[in-house]
C-alpha cells in the first residue's frame, strides 16, 4: 500500500494498517502566578494530559517586565507572568523537562523564552538534545490577527531564523516554529485564507534560512522537517477535514519542489491544533460543549491529516479562562475519542470520496492560487508591509458578521432558537467563571524585586551589552539570550535591549476601504438618525475606537470601525496597544462624541478607569465612553459605576443593534 502524500506510513508486520498512536493531548493553561500555573499543570498531568501547553501573560508575550506601567493591569490575566528564569524555575517544579513535550504560545519574545528554558535546563543538568516541545514563533500572523509584535518584521523574521539556526543540531527534537493559521480563522479567514496564508509565511521563513546561507543544504532539510503548523478547526468539519488534506498535499508539493527535500519523514505536515474559539457563544454556552466535539473530529477523523497535538477549549471561553473542572471535561472528550472509540483502528476512511476529493481539489486550487498572489509580491513580508493580508482578512470577517447579523448563518441560541431554559453550568457561586487571583500582580512584583535584589548587577550588564552588540553585528542571538537568562535579565531587560537596536512596529489596521452591509431597513433608520445629529449639530457623529493596554486580538474593534463608517459615523481608529492616555488626548484632539473601548483580556475594569480618568484630566469629562469585550455580568455594574455609558459582551452580535445602543448614548449626551 503506497503511503498517501503528507501521512504517516503506520502498518503491521503484515503490512496493513496498524492502529494510530493517539496524538498529544493538551490543554492551554496558565494564570496567575508560575507557582499557580505550575499547580495546574501537575494536576493536568495527573488526570492523563500527555503534554503541556503554556500560556503567558500579555507583558511576557509583548516583551514587558511586570513593573511596566502599561503592563500592571494585565499581569497574569490571560496567562503566567514569567520576568525570569527563577520565574520558570517554579514553573516546572517537579516536571522532569527530559521526559515533556512543551507547547510555549509565545511569538515576539518567543527567542527568549526558549532560551529561559534551555538555561532551566542547563541550569538542572538536563541535556539540551532530550528537550522537546514547540514554540509558536509565527510574527506574520502577529502582525495580522493577534497583536503580540514587537519589532518591524525584518527584524523579527530575522529572530525566528536564528532560532531555527540555533536548534537544528543542538534541539533536534524542538520545533523552533509552529506557523500559527489558528489566529488568522480567528480574524476571519476562510479555509483557502488560511492555508494560502499559512504556507506563504512557511516559504517566507524557509526562503530566509536558506538565503542565509549560515547553514549546509541538508540542515535546511532538517529545518525543514521541524516546522510545524498549529491550524484551528472549525464547525464547518467536513469542510475542515478537507482543509487539512489540502495543507498535506500542499506541504508534500512544496518541499519536494521547492526545497528539494527527498525523504519523505521530513516532508510530513505535522500539525497541532486548538479547536475554534471564534465560534463559542456566550448566550446557552452549554452548546459550545457540542461545537467543541465537533470541531475536533474535523481534525480526527481523516488518518491521512489527522493531528498529532490537540487542545481544546472549554465550554465557558466566551466568558471567562476556564477552570480546572472545565479543563478536565474538554481533556476528557479527548480521551473518550482516542480510547473509547474505533477511530484509531482504521485506516483513512474518506480515501475514494468524491465528495472529499472534490472540495480538497478546491481548497487546494484557492490556496496555491493565494499563495503564489503573495509570492508574485514579494513574499509574505511584502504582503504584510502593503496591508494586504490583514485588509482581506478584516474583509472576510465583516462579511462573518454581515452573516451572522442577517441570519444567512445560524448559530444556536444566538440568531436561532434564542428561548432556553436556564442553563445548571452557570447557577454556581462563580457563575461557571473563572476569576483570577487579584493579588497575582503583588505577587509577580514582589518575585520580580526579589530577583533583582539577588542577581549580580555587572553581570547582568555585561550580558545585555553582548546582546547589544551580537544584535548590531548580525551575530546569532540564541547564546547571547541565554546567558542573559542565566544572569537573571528580565524579560522587559531582553526586550529593551533589542528595542533600542531594532525599533517598534506599528501594523496596519485593515478597516480603510473596507465595508459592512447592514440589513437595508435597519441601515437606512441609523443613517436618518445619523444625518439627523449631523443637521443639528453641523457634522457626523465621531466615534474614537480605542484598544487600551495590550491585548492585540482587534477584531472586535475592527468590526465595529467597520460598521459605524457604514452607519454613517466619522471614525478614528489607531490600531491595538495603545496607552489610555493616548485614547483619551486623541478623543479631546478629535472633539468626539463617543469613545469605544475594545478589552478582551479581563483588565476591562482597570483600562476603562483610566482611559476615564483621562479623559476628565483633559477636559473630556462630558465625552461618554463605552465597553466592549469579555466582561462577566457582575462586571457590568461595576462599569457603570466608574460611568461607562453602556457594555457589550459577545451576546451582541447584532451590529445594527449596537448601533442603534451608540447612537442612544451620543444623543443622550448631546440632549
Amino acid at each position: 500500500m503506497s503511503t498517501p502524500p503528507g501521512s504517516y506510513q503506520l502498518t503491521d508486520a503484515t503490512g496493513a494498517p496498524s492502529r494510530d498512536a493517539p496524538w498529544i493531548f493538551r490543554t492551554y493553561a496558565g494564570h496567575s502566578s508560575p507557582r499557580a500555573s505550575n499547580a495546574l499543570y501537575r494536576a493536568g498531568l495527573e488526570r492523563g494530559q500527555t503534554g503541556l501547553s503554556i500560556a503567558f501573560d500579555l507583558p511576557t508575550q509583548c516583551g514587558y517586565s511586570s513593573d511596566a506601567p502599561i503592563a500592571r493591569p494585565e499581569v497574569g490575566k490571560v496567562g503566567v507572568p514569567i520576568n525570569s528564569l527563577d520565574d520558570f524555575h517554579l514553573l516546572f517544579d517537579g516536571i522532569p523537562l527530559e521526559r515533556m513535550n512543551t507547547s510555549m504560545t509565545i511569538n515576539g519574545t518567543a527567542m527568549w523564552l526558549l532560551a529561559l528554558y534551555v538555561a532551566l535546563a542547563r541550569e538542572r543538568g538536563v541535556a539540551e538534545a532530550k528537550l522537546r516541545g514547540t514554540i509558536q514563533n509565527d510574527i506574520v500572523k502577529e502582525y495580522l490577527a493577534r497583536g503580540t509584535y514587537i519589532f518591524p518584521p525584518e527584524h523579527s523574521l530575522r529572530l525566528i531564523a536564528e532560532t531555527y539556526e540555533y536548534c537544528v543540531d543542538r534541539l533536534p527534537e524542538w520545533n523552533p516554529s509552529n506557523v500559527c493559521s489558528y489566529h488568522l480563522q480567528e480574524a476571519g479567514a476562510t479555509p483557502v485564507q488560511e492555508v494560502g496564508f499559512a504556507l506563504a509565511t512557511a516559504v517566507g521563513l524557509l526562503d530566509r534560512i536558506k538565503a542565509r546561507g549560515r547553514i549546509d543544504a541538508a540542515a535546511v532539510a532538517r529545518c525543514v522537517g521541524r516546522l510545524s503548523f498549529f491550524v484551528n478547526s472549525g464547525i464547518r468539519f467536513v469542510e475542515e477535514m478537507c482543509k487539512m488534506r489540502a495543507f498535506a498535499e500542499l506541504w508534500d508539493e512544496l518541499t519536494r519542489e521547492r526545497y528539494g527535500v527527498t525523504d519523505p519523514k521530513l516532508r510530513l505536515f505535522r500539525y497541532g491544533v486548538q479547536v475554534n474559539s471564534l465560534g463559542l457563544t456566550e448566550p446557552q454556552p452549554e452548546n459550545n460543549a457540542w461545537r467543541i466535539l465537533l470541531e475536533a473530529l474535523g481534525v480526527t477523523l481523516s488518518r491521512k491529516a489527522r493531528c498529532r497535538a490537540l487542545q481544546l477549549p472549554a465550554w465557558n471561553e466566551a466568558m471567562s479562562l476556564p477552570r480546572p473542572w472545565d479543563q478536565q471535561w474538554a481533556l476528557r472528550l479527548q480521551q473518550i475519542l482516542a480510547y473509547e472509540t474505533d477511530l484509531l483502528e482504521y485506516p483513512d476512511l474518506f480515501d475514494g470520496n468524491p465528495a472529499v476529493a472534490g472540495k480538497t481539489a478546491s481548497i487546494v486550487e484557492g490556496a496555491r492560487a493565494e499563495l503564489d498572489r503573495i509570492i508574485a509580491m514579494g513574499g509574505v513580508q511584502a504582503a504584510v508591509d502593503a496591508g494586504y493580508m490583514k485588509q482581506a482578512l478584516v474583509r472576510s470577517m465583516t462579511e462573518r458578521m454581515a452573516r451572522i447579523g442577517s441570519g444567512a448563518q445560524v448559530v444556536v441560541g444566538v440568531n436561532a432558537w434564542t428561548d432556553g431554559l436556564p442553563s445548571p453550568l452557570t447557577t454556581g457561586e462563580d457563575g461557571g467563571r473563572f476569576s483570577a487571583d487579584p493579588a497575582a500582580v503583588d505577587d509577580a512584583l514582589a518575585a520580580l524585586a526579589a530577583t533583582k535584589a539577588r542577581r549580580d548587577p555587572a553581570r547582568v550588564a555585561a550580558a545585555l551589552a553582548e546582546l547589544t552588540a551580537a544584535a548590531k553585528r548580525g551575530d546569532n542571538l540564541m547564546e547571547p539570550s541565554i546567558a542573559c537568562a542565566l544572569a537573571r535579565v528580565t524579560t522587559g531587560e531582553w526586550a529593551d535591549a533589542l528595542r533600542a537596536v531594532f525599533g517598534e512596529y506599528r501594523a496596519i489596521t485593515g478597516v480603510d476601504g473596507q465595508s459592512l452591509e447592514l440589513p437595508p431597513a435597519q441601515a437606512a433608520a441609523l443613517r436618518a438618525r445619523v444625518e439627523a445629529f449631523a443637521a443639528a449639530h453641523g457634522r457626523r457623529p465621531r466615534l474614537v475606537v480605542g484598544k487600551p493596554g495590550l491585548d492585540g486580538h482587534s477584531n472586535g474593534a475592527e468590526v465595529i470601525a467597520v460598521a459605524a463608517r457604514h452607519a454613517g459615523w466619522d471614525v478614528i481608529y489607531a490600531g491595538i496597544r495603545l496607552a489610555p492616555d493616548d485614547i483619551a488626548v486623541s478623543a479631546v484632539e478629535e472633539d468626539a462624541d463617543l469613545v469605544g473601548v475594545s478589552i478582551l483580556s479581563g483588565s476591562h475594569l482597570e483600562l476603562a478607569a483610566q482611559v476615564i480618568d483621562g479623559l476628565r484630566a483633559r477636559g473630556g469629562g462630558d465625552i461618554p465612553v463605552v465597553v466592549g469585550g469579555i466582561v462577566p455580568r457582575p462586571d457590568v455594574a461595576r462599569l457603570e459605576a466608574l460611568g461607562v455609558r453602556a457594555v457589550f459582551t459577545p451576546a451582541d452580535y447584532d451590529l445594527a443593534q449596537v448601533m442603534s445602543r451608540m447612537l442612544d448614548v451620543v444623543e443622550g449626551a448631546a440632549a
